[in-house]
């Protein structure tokens, strides 16, 4: 069973930015996609950027210009390069994998505040 582990996480003002890690335990050549989510209290978990395995990204609308997914695939980690945060970022932020049979694995979350 794949683990995920996020870090990268903390407090930061609007404006600045952060870069999220998420350190997978096993190749992510062997994963149709790896994506961010996060969820803000009181809200639905939305997906964030996701990475598919032929290198193809997607973003949402929300964050596009300002965050990046990329991958150290030497590294097995998956990055969320966060810029020009704003304070309806705030949320906590998942890591995501999926295999191509379906199976989709979390990581434990980490924090995203953002004051303004």
């Amino acid at each position: 069973q794949v683990q995920l582990v996020e870090s990268g996480g903390g407090w930061v003002q609007a404006g600045g930015s952060l870069r999220l890690s998420c350190a997978v335990s096993r190749s992510i050549f062997g994963f149709k996609a790896i994506g961010w989510y996060r969820q803000a209290p009181g809200k639905q978990r939305e997906l964030v950027a996701v990475k598919y395995t032929g290198g193809t990204t997607n973003s949402a609308d929300s964050v596009k210009g300002r965050f990046t997914i990329y991958s150290d695939n030497a590294k097995n980690t998956v990055y969320l390069q966060m810029n020009s945060l704003k304070p309806e970022d705030t949320a906590v932020y998942y890591c995501n994998a999926a295999t191509f049979s379906g199976h989709s694995s979390w990581g434990q979350g980490t924090q995203v505040t953002v004051s303004s």
